[in-house]
């Protein structure tokens, strides 16, 4: 889990609500068209197009706007910009597991949940070399209830991790080239793309 540094919601997403009067009111339900293509892509564009909790690739056709704290709280607005993220999976295909925001779905548990937003959420996981996740050792009940709850230990979400890894396990750099590859990956290109699964990057590879 990557942390997230949220930025201003686009303007279109603004002006739309801006129109709210007697007879109209904005809600998420009615959200919809180019203006919430404009917030999705906005929350992408946050995260370096990696979803939000397992960070694998974020694909247009095949991954939702998130909120964090359930719609379904009352003291929830559905609206607020700053309680949305982008997460993997819509429409799950037969056969694929549920993880990330479709298997969190409207659970919340402010003490037991690593969020996003926290800038200390990538020092809470840890991960293997055959691409699996694990809590830091200490006191991390919220990093084994964040894993649980989200599925982030599957094997497909583990075989994609993996896959990740296997081109820094190459011996054909020298530790300079190495370390440039790394830092390389570690960095947005030019489309604004982070490497998927950064943070496993990161614990294992990184300075």
């Amino acid at each position: 889990m990557k942390h997230v540094k949220k930025q201003q919601e686009p303007l279109e997403f603004t002006n739309w609500k801006a129109q709210e009067n007697e007879d109209w009111q904005p809600t998420y339900d009615k959200l919809a068209g180019t203006v919430k293509d404009a917030v999705k892509t906005a929350l992408m564009v946050e995260q370096g197009y990696i979803c939000c909790y397992c960070e694998q690739r974020l694909i247009e056709h095949d991954s939702h706007i998130e909120h964090f704290r359930p719609q379904n709280d009352p003291n929830v607005d559905a609206l607020d910009y700053n309680n949305m993220l982008c997460s993997c999976q819509d429409r799950l295909r037969k056969g694929d597991p549920r993880h990330c925001g479709v298997a969190k779905d409207n659970w919340f548990d402010e003490a037991m949940l690593v969020s996003p937003f926290d800038p200390s959420c990538e020092s809470k996981f840890s991960f293997t070399g055959n691409g699996e996740i694990k809590p830091r050792p200490g006191n991390n009940r919220d990093a084994i209830e964040t894993i649980h709850r989200l599925k982030l230990d599957i094997n497909k979400l583990n075989d994609l991790r993996a896959k990740a890894i296997e081109p820094f396990l190459e011996n054909t750099l020298s530790p300079a080239e190495f370390q440039n590859f790394v830092r390389g990956y570690l960095l947005r290109d030019e489309t604004g793309k982070l490497g998927e699964f950064w943070t496993t990057i990161q614990y294992l590879f990184g300075a």
